[in-house]
């Protein structure tokens, strides 16, 4: 048994944000971000299981084909992919709530694309996706609040680059975990 200890942050203004540098990458043109618009449940169960493997993600591993179709196809979901020179490097995920809120529930990169800025990158890209999420979804409210959770398990990189786009931590959970 581990101890493993889950942080939950959020930004509750747009104006939280904060933007890191542009990698050189995209100002050259070899970083692009782009939306799956097609819902894909193959595609974000693989990218789940490549990123996470690293990580100990476990909590969608055991999703059945119809589970990863219900969650891509819902009313206001994004995946949005990084690529540099073509190659997918990353995702982030944006699941919109009730109450204007929207949680990033997955957000990670492929491990040959880890400790080059481009996550940062991805995680403020993505966290202004969330806040005008509305703007692409008819009847959806505004944006209020953007969540998301983090772990011991996950990247030791994972909480400082939260912190540093502007999310605050609001909950500390620690569990004893297998």
């Amino acid at each position: 048994m581990n101890a493993v200890t889950t942080w939950t942050l959020e930004q509750t203004s747009a104006a939280d944000l904060i933007s890191v540098r542009v990698p050189e990458a995209a100002t050259s043109g070899d970083l692009s971000i782009v939306r799956v618009e097609i819902p894909s449940p193959e595609l974000n169960c693989l990218l789940y299981a490549v990123v996470g493997a690293g990580f100990d993600w476990s909590e969608r591993r055991e999703w059945t084909p119809g589970q990863w179709l219900a969650f891509v196809s819902k009313p206001g979901v994004e995946t949005w992919l990084v690529y540099e020179r073509g190659t997918p490097a990353g995702y982030i995920e944006l699941d919109p709530q009730p109450d204007g809120a929207v949680e990033i529930t997955q957000f990670g990169l492929l491990p040959a694309f880890q400790g080059r800025g481009i996550g940062g990158y991805l995680l403020s890209f993505g966290t202004a996706r969330a806040w005008d999420l509305a703007k692409r979804w008819e009847h959806r409210e505004p944006t209020k609040r953007v969540w998301l959770h983090t772990c011991s398990k996950d990247s030791p990189h994972a909480l400082g680059n939260y912190e540093r786009r502007g999310f605050r931590v609001f909950d500390t959970k620690t569990e004893q975990a297998e």
